[in-house]
């Protein structure tokens, strides 16, 4: 089991060696907690997107894709309610000045068995005195009081310093999708109940624990809002709850590392709320959320805007603002749930370990390593790479013996090794490997082909 032999430590080893994750600015002496994508990486976060879209877009009957700005006009944020009250619980050790969480330093405290987010300010910072919570850096217990800091970054718009206008990065791409809504509904002639659909880079000034790519200041969602009619939207709230569980169980994840959290306490806006939890390293964790938001964001933003975002039903003219779902996922924390989820130890029957990648075939930066078993089938090896990156997106590899190249491929979890060999030039089979079994079949390039496009499909 993948979760058994995981840690942090070792994914980011393996990602940083293998080009899929690399530190920010690292020649620099990195940001704080700023990541990089290498040549590796980039090509499984895409697929994971790519997987993603197919899913509740592309194979949608009634959902359709935006790409809104990232800087948008400041009374967004004003009808969003995100410049009042976007913000998190902050203090400061006064012996080390690090800063931290309230909420994270209970739930650390209480090892996960208290729920700071049922808490006011008032009680966290009780708990906190009560419980003589020390700072997990120092060690001292000195803390400021806790104060709120909002988490949308600042910048300004303007030629000079007199007309410059305060606006900021977005802290969600959600808001992009409701100014659209009439947009989408017009030119493709929706008819509710419909979905839009977004992927897009997010940005929130917060403190993070440092997790990896968990819980990152920079960052891409993956959202689809579901618009519907009062009265109906119990139902699709269930149906997105089991879509987005078996988005995830196709991919690959075992159901028993994923569940359902039930909100505790409901965000101004949601009449019922979920997150699909997944067990990281560090232990169970928020994956992807789950809203009912009422008729909330499009009556908030028909106030602020002065426009009208009624939708008419074209067969009885029946007039209403919808109600959302909305279901909600960082393409950065998949990834590093499909890291954790596929990353295996094997001993092998000569004693030795094999660490692999048991990325879905579809997930997986290539889908076949084309090998020479020698060198001087190189030339031969080469052309049948030519052929094949027509189709797929495949990579080639003659360095080392053919044992090291199976295992390079085996860590960035390539699920098929093609080998040519002095048998090729004979009759034009090749070997095909499988990553997961070992096992090995030859066939001519038409079967490889067809054996890539059955098998790496999702």
């Amino acid at each position: 089991m993948a979760n058994n032999t995981v840690t942090m430590d070792k994914l980011v080893a393996l990602c940083k060696a293998r080009g899929i994750v690399f530190p920010g600015s690292e020649i620099y002496g990195g940001m704080g907690n700023t990541w990089d994508y290498g040549p590796v990486g980039v090509e499984i976060k895409n697929n994971i997107k790519r997987a993603w879209w197919k899913r509740f877009v592309t194979e949608s009957d009634n959902s359709y894709g935006v790409d809104a700005a990232i800087l948008m006009n400041s009374r967004v944020w004003e009808a969003s309610g995100h410049t009042t009250s976007f913000s998190d619980p902050k203090m400061d050790c006064k012996h080390c000045k690090t800063r931290h969480r309230a909420d994270n330093l209970i739930e650390a405290h209480s090892k996960g068995t208290v729920n700071p987010d049922t808490m006011s300010d008032e009680e966290m910072q009780n708990y906190i005195s009560e419980h003589h919570v020390c700072c997990p850096v120092c060690g001292n217990f000195d803390w400021t009081p806790i104060r709120t800091f909002n988490l949308m970054f600042e910048t300004s718009r303007g030629v000079t310093d007199e007309s410059q206008n305060k606006i900021y990065l977005r802290p969600e791409t959600a808001q992009g999708e409701f100014v659209n809504f009439l947009n989408v509904q017009r030119t493709t002639r929706a008819k509710v109940p419909f979905g839009i659909a977004q992927i897009g880079k997010a940005f929130r000034n917060e403190i993070t624990p440092g997790n990896f790519i968990f819980r990152t200041i920079e960052f891409e969602q993956m959202e689809h809002q579901w618009f519907c009619k009062e009265g109906t939207d119990g139902d699709y709230y269930k149906e997105f709850k089991q879509k987005a569980f078996d988005f995830l169980t196709d991919l690959g994840f075992k159901a028993e590392h994923l569940r359902f959290h039930d909100h505790d306490k409901l965000a101004h806006y949601a009449k019922e709320a979920c997150d699909i939890q997944y067990l990281y390293p560090m232990g169970w964790q928020e994956l992807n959320g789950i809203h009912n938001r009422t008729d909330y964001d499009l009556s908030r933003h028909q106030e602020y805007s002065g426009k009208t975002l009624t939708y008419v039903d074209p067969v009885n003219g029946e007039k209403f603002i919808p109600y959302v779902i909305e279901y909600s996922i960082g393409a950065d924390r998949l990834m590093l749930a499909v890291l954790s989820e596929a990353y295996d130890e094997e001993t092998l029957e000569n004693g030795e370990t094999r660490t692999v990648m048991h990325f879905h075939p579809a997930i997986a930066a290539y889908k076949a390593a084309i090998l020479p078993l020698q060198k001087n089938l190189a030339p031969q090896a080469k052309e049948l790479w030519g052929r094949l990156r027509k189709f797929f997106s495949v990579t080639y590899d003659e360095a080392g013996s053919i044992g090291k190249r199976y295992r390079r491929q085996d860590e960035i979890g390539t699920p098929y090794c093609v080998t040519v060999d002095f048998d090729s030039l004979e009759n034009a089979t090749y070997t095909v490997r499988d990553r997961d079994s070992m096992e090995q079949v030859r066939l001519t390039e038409g079967e490889i082909v067809a054996f890539l496009t059955k098998n790496c499909a999702f």
